[in-house]
Order: C-alpha cells, then sequence, then structure tokens
C-alpha cells in the first residue's frame, strides 16, 4: 500500500485535535518537520508582581524622594532621629528649621490617608506612598493647603501644607517635623516602623 502524502501543517493539527493526537499521527521512515504553533495558542509567561525590597532605607533612596520644603538642600538637613524629647522617648523624625508658611511639598506620589490633629503634632498630614508601603508624616503645620482633603491622590512636589508651630512646637521656632515609616500589614495611617530619614533625603 502506498503511504498517504503528508499533509500542511494546520490541517495536521486540525486533524489530531479531532480525532486524536496518535491517531492523527503518520509514522514514516521520513523526519517529519515540527508543527507550527498557531500564536494566539502560545501562552504568555507569567507576569511576577513587583516586590518589595528587605532593606526599606535603600530602597527608599533609590526613590530619589523630594525634599519637603521648596529651596532646601540636602546637605542643610541635620539628623535629629535618634534626639531625646522630654526626657523619655526618641524624636524619630527630621526638624527643618523654615519661616512660618513656607509650603510642604509631597515627597513622593502617593495618596492622602489622613489629616489629623493631635496634642503633639497639630496639624498633621500622613501621605501614603504608592504602593501604601511607607508612610511620610508632616507634622507642626500652620494649616493644610487649600482643598486638600483625605483620599486625595498627591503628585511628588505638590503643595500640601505649610509650616508652623502648632501642637507641642515652640511658638517662636516653626519648623517641619518630617518622619517617615513602614506600614504593617493592616497598613493603618498610625501604625508602623520608624524609618530614619536622614539617610534616605541626605543623598
Amino acid at each position: 500500500m502506498r503511504p498517504r502524502a503528508m499533509r500542511p501543517a494546520a490541517a495536521w493539527l486540525a486533524g489530531a485535535a479531532g480525532a486524536g493526537f496518535l491517531a492523527g499521527v503518520l509514522l514514516t521512515s521520513a523526519p517529519r518537520p515540527a508543527p507550527v504553533v498557531p500564536r494566539q495558542l502560545l501562552t504568555p509567561p507569567p507576569v511576577s508582581a513587583p516586590t518589595i525590597g528587605t532593606n526599606p532605607v535603600e530602597e527608599l533612596r533609590k526613590r530619589h524622594l523630594a525634599l519637603p520644603l521648596p529651596d532646601l538642600e540636602r546637605g542643610d538637613l541635620r539628623d535629629t532621629f535618634d534626639e531625646m524629647r522630654g526626657g523619655t522617648r526618641r524624636h524619630e523624625a527630621l526638624d527643618i528649621v523654615a519661616p512660618r508658611n513656607t509650603p510642604v511639598l509631597a515627597v513622593e506620589d502617593g495618596q492622602v490617608a489622613k489629616l489629623f490633629l493631635s496634642k503633639a503634632g497639630g496639624l498633621t498630614i500622613y501621605q501614603f506612598d504608592p504602593t501604601a508601603t511607607y508612610a511620610y508624616y508632616y507634622a507642626h503645620l500652620e494649616r493644610y493647603a487649600d482643598g486638600v482633603k483625605e483620599g486625595d491622590r498627591v503628585e511628588r512636589g505638590q503643595v500640601i501644607g505649610y509650616v508652623g508651630t502648632s501642637g507641642n512646637a515652640p511658638p517662636d521656632a516653626p519648623h517641619l517635623h518630617f518622619a517617615i515609616f513602614k506600614l504593617t500589614d493592616a497598613k493603618r495611617w498610625w501604625q508602623g516602623t520608624a524609618l530614619d530619614p536622614y539617610p534616605i533625603l541626605s543623598r
């Protein structure tokens, strides 16, 4: 019996799909070229989600965050993270001296998580970063920028408030109290691990 002529690859695939792979294969002594798989049948490789680095300080350095006050130079910053306040608690923030009503700028894109009035911080803003992994905390504000409200999306460099002395800041020493902390899995605006902003912003 004469062997049947080989069908084109597309027809061969159709036959294999309809009658089963084994029934569609004709054994011959001649090598058979590999069938061409239509592009739409190819499965793209899975895309992995962005990961958060294990070293938060180094990760935030790579983002090159903006400074929270205009005309501020990185060399002007002074590390006050480990200074004691009230004799019993560590400061865990940067104090940046500036004239009253100096605009306060968002250091990165993100979302206003909370506008909060506290005895210690006065008028404050808690801003989440775009991944809701970190919170940026701005305190002792004189006032909020017009129109800023909770849930707002803000952009890097956007004015969100103004330097003041609200809370427990000395009335004759306006300054911005700026802090960064890594949020817990619960993503609560008041809860997280404090990170020293100085090595993040000073370079």
